[in-house]
């Protein structure tokens, strides 16, 4: 009870009143300039001149939003402690084009614009119980008023129909004390109320989306995943290369020496024995390096760069490379990109029957783009089991993709889309 009757003094309280200002003036001004701007837009978009116009006065509705959507998480943030996380930009590859539909798609600019709607009426009841506090104060101070004025007295009401009756005495202007003090108790509770309908509003409209949220979990899990993996790889070839690699090229050493103390004509099975074991332990060791190689190839440690120039380098036919990315991909997007390219320079080699081939490797926008192209009879196509269809299936762990266009008689281009970070 106690509570009930002094929450006008708490902090909560004001801060409460403080909000409910402060957010319903830039919501009213908000409202107008967003609804002006997208009926402008939307009109000028059904018009032939005016669509690129019409356009224009979309996204600046859409960013208006957004901005409002800002403002409006900053003041629950800073006056009611509701943080509520910034939703995600739109995400946009290619040119203009693009980012202006992925602009005009974006899901968390659309409900701020919902916000920015739901909000006005919202906003008018705020003001309204927000005015309870001033007739609250008003009505307190009544006394003092008569005693300075006491024929310009009156009791001011919150409820529109209640009027304002005058005060002609003392004991008046105590009652509308005693009216202004039960209105100021009720004042905080009927902002709260309010208040507590713009939270809910805050949280559903203007916080980042449930789904895409989980989407953006599960692909910065997926990562770690990604890199980890590619980590354990990178040790499990250090492993090989430092540890079984030396111990088999010390073997193969000393059965050497074994065999060479041997004579011709004394003990030739033993003489075998050690030259086959000997034979063995290279084959294993060749065959180890060729695994250790596949894991994480060596030339990757210098970049993708240079890894690609020394995979042309060793191709049986000639491979122009060319490389324009700037920014550096991740090691498990290098690691899988060159696979991608080590893959189709063999598959040109044994299959296309192509005399040159072209690499091309480009970095912008957050995406890796490989592109390796051939002048061969072409024919190629990604049929379930092949090499491209497995070039497939990797690319799209990490969300990238893979298409070819080989017509009968060539040339045949296969462009690998890779994300920069997995």
């Amino acid at each position: 009870m106690r509570e009930a009757v002094t929450a006008f003094a708490t902090r909560r309280a004001w801060a409460e009143a403080l909000y409910g200002l402060a957010s319903s003036v830039p919501a009213l001004a908000g409202f107008l300039l967003v609804v002006v701007a997208l009926a402008l837009g939307s009109a000028l978009t059904l018009t032939l001149l005016g669509a690129a116009l019409g356009v224009l006065f979309l996204m600046a509705g859409l960013a208006l939003a957004r901005g409002l959507g800002s403002l409006q998480r900053r003041l629950a943030r800073s006056l009611l402690s509701e943080r509520v996380a910034a939703p995600g930009g739109p995400r946009a590859d290619g040119g203009v084009l693009a980012r202006t539909e992925a602009r005009l798609r974006d899901g968390a600019a659309w409900r701020a614009v919902a916000y920015v709607l739901v909000r006005l009426p919202v906003a008018m009841v705020t003001l309204y119980a927000v005015s309870w506090w001033v007739i609250g104060a008003v009505n307190v101070v009544a006394p003092v008023r008569w005693a300075f004025a006491p024929d310009d007295v009156n009791l001011v009401t919150p409820l529109p129909f209640g009027g304002s009756p005058e005060v002609h005495s003392l004991a008046g202007a105590l009652g509308a004390t005693v009216a202004g003090c039960a209105i100021l108790v009720i004042a905080p509770w009927l902002t709260r109320a309010t208040v507590s309908a713009d939270r809910r509003l805050v949280r559903s409209l203007l916080g980042p989306d449930r789904l895409a949220e989980r989407v953006r979990d599960l692909e910065e899990t997926r990562a770690l995943a990604v890199d980890d993996a590619n980590e354990r790889l990178r040790r499990l070839e250090r492993d090989l290369h430092d540890g079984a690699q030396v111990r088999l090229v010390a073997l193969a050493m000393s059965l050497d020496m074994a065999r060479e103390q041997l004579d011709d004509r004394d003990r030739p099975e033993l003489r075998r024995l050690i030259e086959g074991a000997r034979d063995n332990a290279t084959e294993a060791l060749t065959e180890l390096r060729d695994l250790s190689r596949g894991l994480h190839p060596p030339a990757l440690d210098e970049g993708l760069a240079g890894a690609l120039t020394t995979l042309a380098a060793r191709a049986a036919l000639p491979v122009e490379v060319s490389v324009d990315a700037p920014e550096r991909p991740t090691p498990a997007i290098e690691s899988l990109a060159y696979y991608c390219a080590s893959e189709l320079l063999a598959n040109v080699i044994k299959h296309s029957g192509a005399t040159r081939c072209t690499v091309e490797l480009a970095a912008g926008g957050g995406v890796l783009r490989l592109r390796v192209t051939d002048d061969g009879r072409g024919g190629a196509r990604i049929e379930e089991g092949g090499g491209l269809a497995g070039l497939v299936q990797r690319v799209r762990t990490v969300d990238g993709a893979l298409d070819v266009a080989s017509p009968a008689g060539g040339p045949t281009s296969v462009a690998v889309r890779l994300p920069l970070h997995a």
